[in-house]
Order: C-alpha cells, then structure tokens, then sequence
C-alpha cells in the first residue's frame, strides 16, 4: 500500500491539463448533441405545440438511413 502511495504522488502534484481538456470538450459536445437530437424527436406529452429554438439545426429524414 505504501508503494502505490509513493508511486501516485511521485508522478506529479498536477493532474494533466490534455485530460481535463478532453473531458471537458467531450461533456460539450455530447450535450450539444443530445441537445440536438432531443429538440428534432417526437415532442413529449405536452410539448406539442412548442417551437423549435432558432439555433437548433433541423434534422431531415432519408429514405435509406444508414445505407
């Protein structure tokens, strides 16, 4: 136990900035496109007659998706 002490706090008393800058681009772009693909499913219960927000693409459906 006291080996993997020394070994982790040897390695540096900074977490690496690649690393933090990689989770934070990826929590970015996926709830930029969650986002996206929420607004341009079937609206909820309720949510009906709402609007699409203007900075939301609209998503058009192919015949052959995927294909």
């Amino acid at each position: 136990m006291n080996l993997l002490l020394a070994v982790a706090t040897s390695a540096g008393d900074r977490f690496p900035t690649a690393f933090t800058a990689v989770y934070v681009v990826g929590f970015i772009a996926a709830v930029t496109i969650g986002s996206i693909a929420w607004y341009n499913a079937k609206r909820p219960v309720g949510w009906e007659s709402k609007d699409r927000p203007e900075v939301v693409p609209e998503v058009k459906d192919t015949e052959n998706p995927g294909v």
